[in-house]
This record gives structure tokens, C-alpha cells and sequence, in this order.
């Protein structure tokens, strides 16, 4: 085996305890001596790919990010659809992801609701092509509905970038978990439904 393969193995087996010991303990309660343990591997072999837990932490968040937007790009939105009919695709494909690959979904959940301090600045790097890809996707879904008078796109966007780190505020205090996930996904699309479609049945 070249050195290069055998050296990708031993990182890719170290990602997959460190997905493992962050997703079941969170950043706050893992430690690299049990990924050590489960990985069979010594902290000094570690360190040599990573430098330092939070660099190994945010390799993950990375890699659940990357993933995700990669899986949401494949399942492209039909803009000839109505757009609730488009956000109910948006939100089905997300779960979908975290159905088949359930190892990041305490990471995401983690790093959407509950980030570490320390951690933000890396973090907010790390989902920055989903941020935009999320953008991405609703300006499109505006450029389909007709937007009242002095109204722009860059504007909702936005204001439901706000939105969702008020949801996300209000799980901060609870218990991670696939109710927490689901539950908080459920309260993005109705923010994003909201902000579409108001609250009030107007007649015309």
C-alpha cells in the first residue's frame, strides 16, 4: 500500500470516531482520548492530521456541510412547481440527507443551534457554502412571486437570515436529539412560509 493511501485510511478512520464522539457527546463532553481508543490510534498520530481538537471539530462540521449542500445540489428544485410545493421539496431533501447519513445530524444540529464560543468564527466558515447555497435557493423561489412595491429580495433574505438565528436560539437549551432536529426544521419552514405568504387571509 503507498504511503499516500495508507495515510488517507488512517484520516478517513479518524474522522469517522470523531464523527462518532462529537455526534454522541457534543464538542463540549468528547475527547480525543476516546477517539484514540476507538480508533485504535495514538494522540500523536492525531495531532499529526489534525493540530488540535478544534481543528478535528470543525474538520467535521466542514465535512457535514460540504455533504449536505453536495446532496441538496443533486436533488435540484423544479422552479416550474408552486413554491410551496418547492419548499416542501427543500425541506423533504434536507431530511433525507439526515436520514441517510444520521451521523451528521447531531453535528449540524449542534453547530446550527449550540456552537462553542470559541468556535464561531470557524464554524460560520465552515457553512458558508450552504449559507449561500440557502440563499441561493430562496431568491430564486422570490423571483417566481411578486414582491410588494419597495420591497427587494436581498432584503427578505435577510431578514429570514435573522429569523433562523432566532430559531435557533430558542433550541440552544435543549437536549440534541432527531425531536430537536425535527422540530426545529419544522419551525424554519413555517418562518420561511410566514414570511412568503404573511398571516392574514386578505380579501380582495
Amino acid at each position: 500500500m503507498k504511503r499516500e493511501e495508507k495515510n488517507q485510511q488512517t484520516r478517513r478512520r479518524i474522522m469517522d470516531c470523531a464523527l462518532e464522539e462529537f455526534g454522541q457527546r457534543g464538542y463540549r463532553g468528547s475527547s480525543v482520548n476516546n477517539i484514540c481508543a476507538a480508533g485504535g490510534v495514538s494522540k500523536g498520530i492525531i495531532y499529526h492530521y489534525f493540530h488540535t481538537k478544534d481543528e478535528l471539530y470543525l474538520a467535521c462540521v466542514g465535512e457535514c456541510f460540504q455533504h449536505l449542500t453536495q446532496y441538496l445540489r443533486e436533488y435540484p428544485i423544479v422552479q416550474d412547481n408552486p413554491v410551496e410545493k418547492q419548499l416542501e421539496h427543500y425541506f423533504a431533501c434536507r431530511m433525507d440527507f439526515f436520514l441517510s447519513h444520521p451521523v451528521y445530524q447531531p453535528i449540524f444540529c449542534e453547530a446550527a443551534t449550540n456552537p462553542p464560543a470559541n468556535l464561531q468564527e470557524g464554524i460560520r466558515a465552515c457553512r458558508q457554502g450552504f449559507d449561500q447555497f440557502n440563499a441561493g435557493i430562496l431568491e430564486g423561489m422570490l423571483r417566481q412571486l411578486p414582491l410588494r412595491r419597495g420591497m427587494a429580495r436581498a432584503d427578505v433574505v435577510e431578514v429570514l437570515r435573522q429569523l433562523q438565528d432566532f430559531i435557533n436560539a430558542q433550541y440552544r437549551m435543549t437536549p440534541t436529539g432527531p425531536e430537536k432536529f425535527r422540530a426545529r426544521d419544522e419551525s424554519c419552514r413555517r418562518a420561511l412560509d410566514i414570511l412568503l405568504y404573511g398571516i392574514i387571509e386578505r380579501k380582495e
